[in-house]
């Protein structure tokens, strides 16, 4: 019997992997669901995704849960989501503790409903003391408004006299921003086969190695995080040089 993969079958582990979850909606609706069940699917695939790369080694992982655009979905649709988000951070918090696993999350969590934000802080709160992967959600997140209050920061920090413009570059930017706490991913997983990256990190992918593939993300498995690693292993990242 084939043994299973570990780290060490593996080249290359990507510090920091992000992830674009698409195809929820597809999912259901080849299976005649409704919309909802397709996203209930996904928080499984979440679930699974996180501990295979807890256990692979990654270090951070950042998955794109729900961007700025998903508030013009039908009313119904995210009201679902909203409390799909809030039963899965309760009743998942206990297991991150358990893992070793520490939550963030990134975006205007400000215009999450105020249920949401509470539930969200005493689940970061909870598993703030754990030193293993950094599960990162973006919420209500777009990557042209993060850098459009990035821009906005930075002015700030300029007319309070933290900042002098004359020192503005790439990494004093960078601390600006949402993600300022963590590395750039090194890997970009897209689900379904979507050749784009929606408004996603636009920043933060510069030099982010892109693995696309077909499955819809509830079919995403451990397996397909380990192809993607693989298939990762395999590129050569210059950064603009030779």
């Amino acid at each position: 019997m084939p043994h299973a993969t570990t780290a060490d079958d593996l080249k290359s582990i990507p510090r920091h992997i992000a992830i674009i979850m698409d195809g929820n909606g597809r999912w259901a609706k080849e299976r005649g669901l409704p919309r909802t069940e397709g996203h209930r699917a996904g928080a499984d695939t979440v679930k699974r995704v996180t501990e295979g790369c807890g256990q692979l080694g990654v270090e951070y992982l950042t998955l794109y849960a729900f961007s700025s655009e998903n508030w013009k979905r039908p009313k119904r649709e995210v009201d679902a989501l909203m409390k799909l988000l809030e039963q899965f951070l309760r009743t998942k918090t206990a297991e991150m503790k358990e893992q070793n696993i520490r939550l963030q999350a990134i975006g205007r969590l400000h215009d999450l409903p105020k249920s949401c934000q509470e539930q969200l802080h005493r689940s970061v709160e909870a598993t703030s003391q754990n030193n293993g992967l950094t599960l990162i959600l973006a919420l209500s997140y777009g990557g042209r408004e993060e850098i459009i209050d990035g821009v906005k920061s930075l002015i700030d920090s300029v007319e309070r006299g933290h900042l002098d413009k004359a020192m503005i570059d790439g990494d004093v930017f960078s601390k600006h921003l949402y993600t300022r706490y963590y590395p750039d991913p090194d890997l970009l997983i897209r689900t379904s086969g979507e050749m784009r990256i929606s408004n996603f990190l636009l920043w933060q992918l510069s030099y982010t190695e892109f693995y696309v593939t077909s499955k819809l993300w509830p079919d995403f498995d451990q397996e397909d995080l380990k192809d993607a690693i693989r298939d990762y292993s395999k590129r050569q990242r210059r950064f603009g040089g030779v």
